[in-house]
């Protein structure tokens, strides 16, 4: 004999519905959750790289023998104050001073290592020493640096021609003397002659300065693995690393 059915209680069949949605409404939460916490982790991203620090990597030899060929390298961004980024995500906002200082926490001093805004191409990064702030008078006499009428003690500059190939009109061999001007800077790269720099194209503004170099985290060596086959970075990567250049400071 068929058991007859049961009346169920409105408030039971509605507490029993509940039960039933909860796992799904949990999911949905911790989807939600999900998503929140990767886009604040997104935004801390942007905004660290943006005014604190930055990961840049070293595409020439100008640097040489300070920063070599393949060097990721740490920039810290805030040293020198805050610095609004020349665009946001590409986009410029009206009435945002792009490209400037809000305030300065500490002056350029010469002899820093830092990335600037290249300035007959904006959109391209470069990274020089400097070799002069405003007010010095900076003079190449063969190759060598005069800083405000003495030789300059320049122990980071590095030398590949020999006196007999200078030439008396050449900027890299024989430049100035030029006074640098108040709020720019004067910048060579280490390795002195071959490098494309202020005795080229002149000075670089201070709000034109990103940050300065400070650490060599990961020292690529990028000739070496170029040269190889497609295969051997990916399972001998340990090969190309210069594993005495790993955490070396920037000076």
């Amino acid at each position: 004999m068929a058991e007859p059915a049961r009346n169920i209680p409105k408030a039971a069949a509605a507490q029993s519905a509940r039960e039933g949605s909860a796992p799904a409404e949990r999911q949905k939460s911790v989807t939600r959750e999900y998503g929140e916490a990767m886009f604040i982790a997104l935004v801390l991203a942007v905004f660290i790289r943006t005014f604190f620090i930055q990961a840049y990597k070293i595409p020439s030899g100008s640097m040489e023998p300070t920063l070599l060929i393949g060097d990721h390298i740490l920039v810290n961004k805030i040293i020198y104050g805050l610095r609004m980024p020349d665009s946001i995500f590409g986009l410029e906002i009206p009435g945002l001073p792009y490209g400037r200082y809000l305030f300065n926490l500490a002056p350029v001093h010469r002899g820093d290592v830092v990335v600037f805004v290249f300035p007959p191409d904006r959109s391209k990064d470069f990274i020089k020493r400097v070799i002069g702030v405003a007010g010095d008078t900076i003079q190449v006499k063969d190759g060598v640096v005069w800083l405000n009428g003495q030789k300059m003690d320049d122990p980071h500059a590095h030398m590949e021609a020999s006196m007999q190939d200078r030439s008396p009109v050449s900027p890299r061999d024989n430049f100035g003397p030029v006074t640098v001007p108040a709020g720019k800077l004067f910048m060579m790269g280490d390795n002195r002659d071959r490098s494309y720099d202020s005795r080229f194209w002149g000075f670089v503004d201070h709000n034109d300065v990103e940050g300065r170099a400070t650490l060599i985290y990961l020292p690529w060596n990028e000739e070496k693995a170029d040269n190889a086959s497609w295969v051997s970075p990916i399972l001998l990567w340990f090969e190309y690393v210069r594993w005495n250049r790993v955490g070396m400071i920037v000076h």
